[in-house]
């Protein structure tokens, strides 16, 4: 329980509003902006929370190999998004991530972790794409992607800890319902 406290913490002080001022620190060079852009929409926190709970059901290495690799490629589409490289079906992507990865939960779906890993690298292609052509005005882009980042992080470990607090067949219930909640909410996206 002493994670989730601390991750309560950092999701309470992500989500606070930077003040605007003069002064040189966290709201005026991006990091304040980046960190809390993934807890501005719901189907960025539905997807990032299903990244972490799916990796630990998945087990093993998995549990840090699949997160892990959400973040890396994730980084990679924020700096695409940032420089304006074209990504093709930018929201029917996004959307298609909340549904599959909601799917992926619901189902427990087990696969080999580098297979894993590739499925969520495309989902955090089209999310870090988003986050990144999202930069605000006279944010400083090195700062707001490490906050980003630093933002997914969090939502991976809330993931991780819900799989981790599941129990026996009624908590296996509950995490399927959940996966489907969240496959809903990305068809719901889709449709408009």
């Amino acid at each position: 329980m002493k994670y989730a406290k601390v991750l309560a913490a950092f999701a309470s002080i992500a989500t606070v509003p930077g003040v605007a001022n003069a002064h040189i620190g966290l709201h005026t060079d991006g990091t304040l902006a980046g960190l809390s852009h993934p807890f501005s929409g719901l189907d960025h926190i539905l997807a990032m929370v299903a990244v972490g709970f799916w990796a630990a059901t998945l087990g093993g290495s998995a549990r840090w190999i699949v997160p892990s690799a959400f973040v890396a490629v994730m980084a990679i589409g924020g700096v695409m998004g940032i420089y304006g490289v074209p990504l093709p079906m930018m929201e029917t992507g996004i959307a298609l991530t909340v549904a599959m990865l909601g799917v992926l939960v619901a189902f427990e779906v087990k696969v080999p972790t580098p297979v894993a890993a590739a499925i969520v690298g495309v989902c955090a292609l089209f999310r870090g794409h988003a986050h990144g052509s999202e930069l605000p005005a006279m944010s400083h882009a090195g700062g707001y992607v490490m906050g980003f980042l630093a933002a997914t992080i969090i939502l991976h470990v809330a993931g991780i800890t819900l799989a981790s607090l599941r129990f026996g067949k009624a908590g296996q219930i509950v995490a399927r319902v959940a996966g489907v909640g969240v496959a809903l909410a990305g068809a719901a996206l889709l449709a408009g």
